[in-house]
């Protein structure tokens, strides 16, 4: 290990205190016990509330998805799907993906014209583009397996939420205006985001409450194979689209083996594929690990240049090998091993930048939304879930069920339509993440949990699409690193480099100029315009005392509860 990092307890808990240099301490909810953090209060209250009356973090988990679902309809979702890493109490560890699948009748070559291009929106705007959706399987699953109270106890207050209403924020009304063109072009009539909603307004989802009704007293059928999959199906087809009753019918959830790896002191625990998210951040920090970042500053020339061209390389290598892993053989031992990745990190040096065009995928015998949301969850029997879920783009495909309530993702955009032309989220994409039927198509999501000398150390996971990974990687070496809290960590600017384009996103206005005329000279292209927002993450830290630190990121309305 370079260096060996103590968190001070005292410090921690100060609030509001100025430390030697003068430097405000930021520190993040506290909780004794138990904590929710996610993108809306109503849904950290309901997570939370479960908690309090004896439920577990599972229990918790399949109230605050369903609540997102109400209170949170840009991303949260019951017509998307998602990823669900956990960590029992004994320390047991797994992983449940719940990834949207491609219908039967999808193709290859679906969203090209007869000459062999892209046709514009035909895999984002409308029902060609929404993949068979999860979220209901995902939480149904998760009750079977680890839950404790009954699904209509942890379904109650979800559907009281929808009849009585969600307040609109802010940030909400902005989005829902953004919106409203493409909510028309996307549906034959009005639906209910294309009235004039304003800041405090009251949202009231009657539709929705009926539908998670039915859920509540059919069971996880309901979606699949009951009235609301005809509904469902029914409009999907009314729509132009190819999703059957058959595909909802056999739609499965599916456990899987989490990416475990080592950082310094530290285990993590991440998403395995179909989700790139543990691979690619297993890769980035066997890249970094060598270097000694914490002496080289937050967020200086050196640290940047090595986390950027670590990620350069790792993006590079997601590009071509991942994919769905029942349909593809990925290399993950070798990907994530520390010897390929340092092999890979030979070529940089800190006197220049290395270009993208001179980086490809490593070479490997062979025998995935900025608009998603994340919500991470400790309960006071020491379970954790980190979580995140997804109808990809902001309010998926545009699509809206009036009949159902809800919107439908446009997750089909994530497959590489064609190779080597990027997604909406610019991510290139190769033969390994191409379309064919019942595929689950790659993510970015990277729900994380870390342990910390064999202990609970951290939950975290964020949305923000290609984002995701490197919003993650940062929070956590925020905390390992240089020493922040979870709510300061989570503060911090972010960067982003992605492999192609190759540039450095940037938030706006938040580095410092000699820091990025002197990365500009050395050869990295730097774009501060276009990355208003990376990742809102979501994260609890746990304290040496045994406290829970919850952070809520600003860049959202999110927020932490416990008790």
């Amino acid at each position: 290990m370079k260096k060996t990092f103590l968190l001070i307890a005292l410090s921690i808990l100060l609030f509001n205190c100025k430390t030697s240099k003068n430097k405000e301490i930021i520190t993040g909810f506290i909780a004794e016990k138990a904590m929710v953090v996610s993108a809306r209060e109503e849904a950290s209250k309901i997570g939370t509330d479960i908690l309090k009356k004896g439920g577990n973090a599972f229990d918790a988990m399949v109230a605050t998805e369903l609540a997102l679902a109400v209170a949170y309809p840009y991303a949260g979702n019951i017509g998307g799907g998602g990823f669900m890493v956990y960590r029992k109490s004994n320390g047991e560890t797994g992983a449940l993906d719940y990834r949207e699948k491609a219908p039967l009748a999808s193709s290859k070559n679906m969203y090209l014209d007869a000459a062999g291009t892209i046709i514009p929106e035909k895999s984002t705007l409308g029902a060609m583009g929404v993949g068979i959706p999860g979220t209901i399987a995902g939480v149904f699953e998760v009750h079977r397996k680890f839950g404790s109270m009954p699904m209509q106890t942890l379904l109650q207050p979800v559907i009281a939420l929808a009849k009585r209403g969600v307040v609109v924020t802010k940030k909400q009304a902005g989005k829902i205006k953004s919106y409203q063109a493409q909510f028309l072009r996307a549906n034959k009539d009005s639906i209910l985001f294309t009235k004039n909603w304003k800041e405090n307004d009251t949202i009231k989802y009657h539709a929705l409450a009926a539908t998670l009704t039915r859920i509540q007293k059919n069971g996880r059928n309901e979606f699949y194979k009951g009235e609301t999959a005809k509904k469902l199906s029914a409009f999907i087809q009314a729509n132009g689209g190819i999703m059957t009753l058959e595909d909802l019918a056999k739609y499965e959830a599916k456990w899987r083996t989490p990416i475990a790896f080592k950082y310094d002191d530290l285990n993590i625990i991440s998403m395995s594929p179909p989700s790139s998210g543990g691979i690619c951040l297993a890769q980035i920090m066997n890249g970094i690990e060598i270097y000694d970042l914490d002496k080289y500053g937050h967020n200086s020339v050196k640290a940047i240049q090595v986390i950027t061209e670590a990620e350069r390389r790792a993006y590079a290598d997601r590009s071509f090998f991942l994919g769905d892993p029942d349909f593809v053989n990925i290399p993950v031992k070798t990907l994530i091993s520390k010897t390929y990745v340092n092999g890979r990190m030979d070529d940089f040096s800190f006197e220049k930048a290395t270009k993208s065009a001179d980086i490809s995928h490593g070479n490997i015998a062979m025998v995935e939304s900025d608009e998603t949301t994340h919500y991470s969850i400790v309960d006071q029997f020491g379970n954790a879930i980190s979580a995140t879920t997804t109808i990809n783009a902001g309010y998926g495909s545009k699509l809206y069920s009036n009949e159902l309530g809800f919107f439908l993702n446009n997750e089909m955009n994530d497959f590489s339509s064609k190779a080597g032309v990027p997604n909406m989220f610019g991510l290139i994409g190769a033969k390994a993440n191409e379309i064919a039927p019942e595929k689950r198509m790659l993510s970015s999501m990277t729900p994380t949990i870390v342990e910390k000398n064999g202990k609970l150390w951290m939950v975290v996971g964020t949305p923000g699409g290609s984002t995701i990974i490197t919003s993650v990687l940062q929070t956590i070496l925020n905390v390992h690193e240089f020493g922040f809290g979870m709510q300061e960590a989570i503060n911090q600017p972010r960067f982003h480099h992605q492999w192609l384009p190759d540039v450095i996103m940037m938030e706006p206005n938040q580095f410092n100029k000699r820091t990025t005329d002197v990365l500009k000279k050395l050869g990295y292209n730097i774009n501060e315009k276009d990355s208003p927002v990376i990742g809102k993450v979501e994260g609890i830290l746990i304290l040496p005392n045994g406290k829970l630190e919850g952070g809520a990121d600003p860049r959202g309305d999110d927020k932490a509860i416990g008790f």
